[in-house]
């Protein structure tokens, strides 16, 4: 096992924690259906256990699961808050359900469904979005607990993807999916291209304003730096009911990237003990 991981996941603990109760090291999951594991498992549910946070399957291997064999006191004391279809606006709500529970290390994923609307006119702007996320950190900050955030993945590189699938193109026109990136794929038109590319552009401020927020809470707070929405994900990744949210292999690959973007490891491994440790 190595040093840096262990280092890491010791910073989870608060000062002299090292024989503290159970209930001090509880780890919760904020966000969307991402978080929740939405189509990872079946027809259109909820798959808490393939969550790439908190989820319980060896299959996944989430951050959860990567802690409990450095921090014992943590087993069973996974809570997944996030709910399909949330948005920024719910992330207080998350945030205060997080500290009811004791929550001491806190991810989050957030922002795909402020982006994803029927119109352009209906995304949350980039402000109240960094507003609200902002807000809900600053419930956190008070209880001292560790918190990652995730970049938003990014929704051009999926449509890329499905774009010349039969089946995808279909599926995302049924089901009505993330029409503001996905509606009309195989549109060349100007029209179409600008507003895949305004749409980019949106996560990409939104992830801005993530980063921005996490400075904020201070050095208990770590960004991904991109990782999430840079990963060269495919198809393989992402759910055959829906070509939209990730399946488990997908989940795994989060759990991976996020957990590498959380705990550095090796010996120059940074902010273990400063800014932007988690």
């Amino acid at each position: 096992m190595k040093i840096a991981s262990i280092l890491a996941a010791a910073a989870l603990l608060p000062p002299g924690a090292a024989h503290a109760p159970t209930a001090s090291m509880v780890m919760a999951a904020l966000g969307d259906s991402i978080s929740s594991g939405f189509n990872a498992c079946g027809w259109y549910v909820t798959c808490a256990s393939r969550s790439w946070s908190t989820g319980d399957s060896s299959d996944v291997n989430s951050h959860y699961m990567r802690l409990r064999k450095l921090i014992p006191e943590i087993d069973g004391h996974n809570v997944n808050l996030a709910v399909p279809g949330a948005t920024s606006a719910d992330l207080v709500g998350q945030a205060q359900e997080a500290v009811a529970q004791g929550a001491r290390y806190v991810t989050v994923l957030i922002g795909a469904e402020d982006a994803c609307k029927a119109t352009e006119k209906e995304m949350t702007p980039v402000d109240v979005f960094e507003r609200r996320v902002g807000e809900a950190l600053a419930v956190l900050r008070p209880t001292g607990a560790r918190v990652f955030v995730s970049s938003i993945p990014d929704l051009r590189r999926l449509w890329s993807l499905g774009r010349t699938s039969l089946l995808a193109r279909g599926i995302w026109a049924l089901g009505h999916v993330c029409p503001t990136m996905l509606a009309d794929p195989t549109s060349t038109a100007a029209v179409d291209r600008l507003r895949r590319e305004r749409v980019r552009g949106r996560v990409m401020a939104y992830n801005d304003r993530l980063e921005k927020a996490c400075l904020a809470y201070g050095p208990a707070c770590r960004y991904d730096g991109g990782a999430v929405f840079s990963f060269p994900y495919t198809l393989r990744h992402v759910s055959g009911w829906d070509y939209f949210h990730p399946n488990g292999e997908g989940q795994r690959a989060l759990a991976k990237v996020t957990f590498e973007a959380a705990f550095p490891v090796g010996a120059a491994s940074p902010g273990l003990s400063g800014a932007g440790a988690v």
